[in-house]
């Protein structure tokens, strides 16, 4: 990853499924009889968004299906900027955000999987793809992790990204401790 361009980065922009999570969809019935859907985060991933949290990274989510899960992990990991919508409408929540913020395409990097993101990966700075992303998504992607989508592709990531900024391997270290004791 090139340390001038992950030094630009202000903004990280999340898919959900497939990045944060497996991206199986998990049904079972409940008690009543109605069927209920959830989502499997890892830990890990979690650790990855507070380190961008202590390095003063903003970070969103974006997805495509309306869900009480990812709010609720958002929340848990203090991320104030979920968007849940059609994902033709990814584009226009990320832009709000930029104009909000006053930055550009070229401060946001995104981490992404499937189709439904290309047309944010094709205008971020960053576009990066988890290990099991689509072979379009991994075409436009600067950087490819080797870790599959809700198994800690989001630490991967957000690792790299420090590492590229040079956040300085005793600062980097401090950090790792500070997001782990802040997580547990």
């Amino acid at each position: 990853m090139n340390g001038d361009l992950a030094r630009r980065i202000r903004l990280v922009v999340l898919d959900v499924d497939g990045v944060l999570t497996d991206g199986g969809i998990y049904l079972a019935e409940s008690d009543a009889g109605q069927v209920v859907g959830f989502r499997r985060f890892h830990v890990q991933d979690g650790i990855g968004v507070y380190m961008l949290h202590r390095a003063e990274i903003e970070v969103a989510l974006v997805s495509a299906k309306q869900s009480a899960a990812v709010r609720e992990r958002a929340r848990q990991l203090r991320i104030e900027e979920v968007h849940q919508v059609h994902w033709d409408g990814k584009v226009g929540a990320v832009e709000g955000m930029l104009q909000q913020r006053g930055i550009d395409w070229g401060d946001v990097a995104c981490l992404a999987d499937d189709l439904a993101d290309l047309a944010l990966l094709e205008r971020v700075g960053l576009p990066a793809a988890v290990a099991n992303a689509v072979a379009e998504v991994k075409d436009v992607a600067e950087w490819e992790g080797s870790v599959p989508g809700g198994s800690g592709a989001v630490r991967e990531f957000s690792e790299a990204l420090l590492r590229a900024r040079d956040f300085g391997t005793a600062r980097y270290r401090r950090g790792i401790l500070w997001c782990a004791a802040a997580a547990g």
